[in-house]
């Protein structure tokens, strides 16, 4: 097997297109993806010496690349003290099911206990969203959270609608089976 090497120079005009596009999906926020992919450069310069060549370069980066948006998400749920997210499991109507926000404290009644409830179970969410295949997670999270539009997902990946909700709803599932084992 060929061991690639790194070439710090030549970074920014080889992968920082690609690295800012895989980020802005993930955080919808331009200032926020150009800080987490200069974020994740300088984390790779200061740890050029474990690169040890089994993957590419490109590779290698956007590995940093998600532990630096996965870290982005964890700063955010626990500066906020409570979770921000809304989903249904239950898919007969749109109205029904909305079990996570029934779930985090009321903000204007916030005590001690409240945000360690929260900061609790911001970590459980972004535990199971992890725990979704890397396809599943993205669309799910673009689709609940972020509330991108069908037609932009469907774009994006090159799926029919059809097949965004059966992935919706499979993640919906596993996300509540995952929640009830890990916090409920």
């Amino acid at each position: 097997m060929a061991q690639h090497e790194l070439n710090p120079d030549g970074w920014i005009k080889n992968y920082s297109d690609y690295l800012f596009n895989f980020t802005i999906v993930r955080v919808n926020d331009r200032e926020i993806a150009k800080d987490l992919v200069q974020e994740a450069f300088f984390a790779g310069l200061r740890s050029m010496k474990n690169f040890k060549g089994e993957a590419s370069e490109r590779t290698w980066l956007i590995s940093i690349l998600k532990r630096k948006v996965i870290d982005h998400y964890r700063k955010i749920n626990s500066n906020k003290g409570k979770a921000e997210v809304r989903m249904n499991y239950n898919s007969e109507s749109e109205s029904e099911g909305d079990w996570l926000e029934e779930r985090v404290a009321d903000p204007f009644a916030s005590n001690a206990e409240n945000d360690i409830e929260n900061s609790e179970l911001g970590l459980a969410i972004h535990d199971c969203l992890s725990k979704l295949p890397e396809k599943q997670a993205t669309i799910f999270k673009m689709k609940t959270i972020d509330n991108y539009d069908t037609e932009t997902i469907c774009n994006e990946f090159d799926i029919t609608s059809s097949n965004l909700w059966v992935i919706i709803h499979r993640a919906r599932t596993a996300m509540a089976s995952c929640m009830e084992e890990n916090w409920f």
